[in-house]
């Protein structure tokens, strides 16, 4: 069966007034207990859209109430924060104006949909100044958005709204952001994918990806892939109708979960089977296709990656990646001494047996994948990325030994710190500049963790955690 090429007006007019219409009934109102994701689905639909079967089935699962009720703070202090934001997943940070009349507006995206905090005044004490509720959202991982335009995209994976990965709807929303007080839907269109979704090209086009596939998908898929949308009008958004990042898995097309962009403009799409990189624009030489070729948003030119050693990892499922290169060389490992983007900084996301073998913090070697090896890998004859170093939060200083939920999620880096979220483990700094021995330098794990991505944004880290909100951490231990 082929993938469906064509978005009924139907469907998409359905999703965007649902919304539409949840924000009228709900708007000004407080959304302070969101449902649980899991509880719309039934084991059985779960099963048939491969919830459970490890990769990025953690999502569903809260972390359990530690026993011991403990916590852990070392190297930071807590500062401020909103607990009015719970069921956070991720931040943005958008500058209005230039001089004294400069404000800075932290948005938080999560269960209860979008809202805007104005940090302007003190940066401790965000101050919520607008909202578009959107009660049972999800997943809105990583929000993207354009700082130019003042747009954000809401990225809806199947399983928003009570919906589920076999036959739930996905999409993106299209929110004018340039009046913080006043966030409006642009519009709403279906997407084949939406757990996550990404800029390139300078915000002209959409890399949307994940999660698990549709029952409509060809059978030999693990997963999503990616597609993409042309936002240039972004009242219009269309949809190209063939997927990228196909056969990433040793050939096999699998779930691509996220894509980070570097400062040098290559995406880097993250998922089962590893971390691939992509030119999206400019002529580049083709490893793959042997010749020199322009490069578009929806038909890159592959430049380099591929599958992690599983001598080494806990699973193939990458989750996010960072590639320090170009004006953002100095902010990981010396470059003196490892080069200008020649490694990248991996998550591993996966929950196994027992908080050992959950996911890690991985940092591999690009050396030996620059020649098109991560696009013919196969079963028979594959091609790993050399695994420089791996960390994990088991039995670190700070762990809570009674938790199970200690996979690795979003992390941030400045200054030769990476800030990485670590679910009920809370979120853990640590000193890269030798990127093969990997030092935890300070640490924040209230007793309710459920930190899932951390930001550094002027002095202070900034934390969306599921359960708690929006934690602002000052790091104290340079």
């Amino acid at each position: 069966m082929l993938p469906r090429t064509s978005l009924t007006s139907g469907r998409l007019l359905q999703g965007g007034v649902a919304v539409v219409a949840s924000v009228a009934l709900t708007a000004g109102s407080a959304w302070a207990c969101p449902p649980e994701p899991e509880k719309t689905q039934t084991r059985q639909a779960a099963a048939t859209a491969g919830e459970g079967a490890g990769g990025h089935a953690g999502h569903y699962r809260r972390a359990a109430p530690a026993s011991t009720k403990s916590e852990a703070v070392k190297g930071v202090r807590r500062v401020g924060g909103v607990s009015d934001a719970k069921g956070a997943i991720s931040l943005m940070f958008m500058d209005y104006g230039r001089g004294p009349h400069k404000r800075t507006i932290m948005y938080a995206t999560g269960e209860f949909g979008l809202k805007a905090y104005d940090i302007s005044a003190d940066p401790r004490v965000p101050k919520l100044v607008g909202q578009l509720n959107m009660p049972g959202m999800w997943e809105t991982e990583d929000t993207d958005f354009d700082p130019k335009r003042k747009i954000i995209y809401l990225s809806r994976d199947p399983r928003a709204f009570g919906g589920n990965t076999a036959t739930g709807e996905s999409g993106i929303y299209v929110v004018d952001a340039s009046k913080p007080e006043s966030l409006r839907q642009i519009t709403y269109v279906t997407v084949p994918a939406g757990h996550t979704t990404t800029c390139v090209d300078d915000c002209k086009y959409l890399w949307t990806g994940g999660p698990a596939k549709a029952s409509w998908m060809p059978a030999d898929w693990g997963g999503r892939p990616v597609w993409v949308t042309d936002v240039r009008n972004p009242a219009k958004p269309k949809v190209h109708k063939d997927p990228i990042d196909t056969g990433r898995n040793d050939g096999k097309t699998d779930y691509t979960h996220d894509i980070q962009v570097d400062s040098e403009g290559v995406a880097w799409a993250s998922g089962r089977g590893g971390v691939r990189g992509y030119h999206t624009t400019g002529r580049h030489y083709d490893p793959v296709k042997r010749k020199w070729r322009k490069a578009t948003a929806v038909d890159p030119v592959p430049y380099a990656g591929g599958g992690l050693d599983e001598a080494t990892t806990n699973s193939t499922f990458m989750h996010n990646s960072y590639r320090a290169v170009g004006r953002t060389r100095d902010q990981a490992a010396d470059p003196r001494r490892w080069g200008d983007g020649k490694l990248l900084y991996v998550t591993e996301e996966t929950f196994n047996d027992g908080c050992a073998n959950d996911g890690l913090l991985v940092i591999a070697s690009l050396k030996g994948s620059y020649g098109g090896e991560g696009w013919r890998s196969t079963p028979e004859r594959r091609f790993r990325l050399n695994t420089v170093a791996t960390w994990g939060v088991a039995g670190k200083e700070g762990s809570d030994p009674e938790s199970t939920d200690c996979s690795a999620h979003y992390f941030d880096v400045r200054d030769g710190v990476i800030a990485q979220s670590f679910y009920s483990q809370g979120t853990r700094f640590l000193d890269v500049t030798d990127p093969t021995n990997p030092r935890q330098v300070a640490y924040y794990r209230p007793a309710d963790a459920a930190s899932w991505q951390p930001y550094w944004h002027g002095k202070y880290v900034y934390v969306a955690d599921n359960t708690r909100g929006v934690d602002v951490l000052e790091p104290t231990f340079r």
